[in-house]
């Protein structure tokens, strides 16, 4: 396996490896990982797809990518993703997979076009005061702050492995409105891993002027299940590809000897019902390890999600596996010990009629009803307590969803905190109670909150979700497994929770389908390049662009640095004069 730039690879098709047609494959989830190695195996490793399996322990795929309407609830998705143009490896794939909506077209296609003719962006980012707009929404407010930053990407990720974010930053670089941002935008909190943060800053550096306003951000027309996990089911469904549901996948027995891992077993339950499937040398096993949506609970509009700390089944074989190899990773790392602060729950509210529509729209001032762009991400309340924020999507976000219906997202970073009109931990309350947060932040009277918050005119769900952030949790080498351990002959990690060579980021649908476009070319010698991540952070031009907007759009000469960086920054001014350097910095807008 080996990694490709540019568009020469891009666009070419594979040959057949050697022996494929002896060969099968077990995969063991169906979320984004192993539905993206089954269409890899497919297209580019050129296996039939009826020698696939794929084991899977729910009654549904697409594993976090989620999107349903529960019986005597309402519509739910526990999470959105949020996606960019350089996601190489996911449009990759995705350029190969038809479209549902389009006669004729990818789902690729019918994406770009669909942000082509309405393309993102946000009017309101940050509120506070029961929902004004905050006077500095649009502004870092970094200063001396965006040196740290620097330093930090300067740093060796070696050096800060197991550290957390707030031992790097100074305690002012919290209060700042890049934080709240970065922190809102991504799920990042004080207690994170300073590496994963690390890499975001570089993997995204050529975003750094669409964070306050999402311009770097793109979505799709509905939820994430029905927009982009049906179209690869179909597409699986078409080549003959076997998905077993509710299967549960106890452990996975891995021969080590001879400094070689081979996946011999897999071990199984269904329907209460123990057995194997025996592997031989032309099986071939992908395991997502691990799950940040794993043993999630739901409530409703009078009733809390339950608080667990139940382990699935993603969790409990990657504890299994781990105990036969050290190669295998350390799973509690990512399970255990997750601080009682961390963001536990979300909720799905749905509004009923046109009634609190004003609410909404005073802040986005767009229509909720003309099926466009509407928050354009997350608007996050500053003052609230829980740290809420809530985004609505282009609208209807489900196609079951009737003409006057809106559906909202809302998540609470913070989880041990009692509300600001709610006197409770968001883990402790029913839908219509973290329905009457909410509201009370956008400024609805008190006196009408409780009325505007019944199931007649909104339904909210809330999920209580025990692993959530565990992708952040501070880590070092070795805690996640490779996607390909040294020395597997059949065995590979997929998903989030696999390390993948490359700087790429977690928590992203990119990661999960590059670790699956990784491990199938790995394991069955595909002779083609896997996308190199976007190489933004190497390119001078995003540097000097990231120098402007981190400084709130400051010239060199007005940036807030000490007196001999003044003093350097000048000097230097009067060396590149009439250069291409200065044509660089006069195109940043830095002179």
């Amino acid at each position: 396996m080996y990694y490709s730039n540019g568009n020469y690879e891009a666009f070419a098709d594979t040959r057949k490896p050697a022996g494929v047609d002896k060969k099968s494959a077990y995969i063991i989830g169906s979320g984004l990982a192993g539905l993206a190695a089954a269409v890899f195996l497919i297209r580019d490793a050129k296996m039939k797809g009826d020698r696939i399996h794929i084991l899977e322990e729910l009654s549904v795929a697409g594993g976090s990518l989620d999107g349903t309407d529960r019986p005597n609830a309402g519509f739910v998705v526990r999470g959105g993703r949020e996606m960019e143009n350089h996601f190489e490896c996911l449009w990759d794939m995705y350029r190969s997979i038809p479209s549902l909506e389009v006669p004729g077209a990818s789902y690729l296609d019918e994406y770009y076009w669909l942000d082509k003719d309405d393309p993102n962006s946000s009017n309101c980012r940050l509120i506070h005061n029961r929902g004004d707009r905050l006077p500095s929404d649009g502004k870092y407010q970094l200063d001396k702050h965006a040196s740290e930053i620097v330093k930090l990407i300067l740093t060796p990720e070696s050096e800060i492995q197991g550290k957390t974010i707030e031992e790097w930053f100074s305690p002012e670089f919290f209060e700042t409105n890049f934080w709240t941002y970065w922190s809102t935008m991504f799920a990042f909190e004080k207690w994170h891993s300073l590496a994963e943060m690390r890499r975001y800053c570089m993997r995204f550096i050529h975003h750094i002027d669409g964070l306050p306003d999402f311009t770097a951000l793109k979505f799709n027309k509905y939820n994430q299940y029905e927009s982009m996990v049906k179209p690869v089911l179909k597409y699986l469904k078409d080549h003959g590809v076997h998905i077993d549901y509710g299967v549960h996948v106890q452990n996975v027995i891995v021969d080590t000897t001879n400094d070689e891992k081979v996946a011999k077993k897999i071990l199984i339950e269904k329907d209460g019902k123990a057995s194997e499937i025996n592997l031989t040398s032309n099986d071939i096993v992908f395991v997502t390890n691990g799950s940040i949506t794993e043993s999630s609970t739901y409530g409703d509009q009078n009733t809390p999600a339950p608080v667990t700390h139940e382990k699935g089944s993603s969790w409990k074989l990657w504890e299994n596996l781990a105990k036969q190899d050290p190669a295998f990773g350390h799973p509690e790392v990512f399970s255990e010990n997750l601080p009682e602060r961390s963001w536990f729950v979300s909720a799905t509210t749905t509004l009923k009629d046109k009634t609190l529509a004003p609410y909404f729209e005073r802040l986005t001032k767009r229509s909720l009803y003309d099926g466009k762009v509407n928050t354009g991400g997350i608007i996050t309340i500053t003052d609230s307590n829980w740290g809420l924020s809530f985004t609505i999507h282009r609208q209807p976000h489900f196609k079951s969803q009737k003409p006057d219906e809106t559906v909202i997202w809302i998540y609470a970073l913070y989880s041990d905190t009692k509300g600001n009109y709610v006197h409770k931990k968001v883990t402790e309350c029913s839908g219509q109670e973290i329905a009457e947060e909410l509201l009370y932040h956008l400024g609805v009277p008190d006196s009408e909150i409780e009325r505007l918050s019944s199931s007649k005119y909104m339904t909210t769900v809330p999920v209580y979700m025990p692993y959530i952030t565990s992708y952040f949790m501070p880590r070092h080498d070795g805690d996640r497994p490779a996607v390909v351990p040294e020395g597997s002959k059949n065995l590979a990690f997929i998903g989030n929770f696999a390390e993948s060579p490359t700087r790429d980021t977690v928590f992203t649908t990119e990661y999960s389908v590059r670790t699956a476009m990784e491990a199938v070319y790995t394991l069955l010698n595909v002779d083609r390049g896997v996308p190199e991540v976007f190489d933004s952070v190497y390119d001078i031009r995003q540097l000097l662009r990231a120098m402007y907007y981190m400084s709130d759009k400051k010239k060199l000469e007005d940036q807030d640095v000490a007196l001999p960086e003044k003093l350097a920054i000048k000097a230097g001014m009067k060396k590149i004069k009439g250069t291409w350097l200065e044509e660089l910095l006069e195109e940043a807008n830095l002179i």
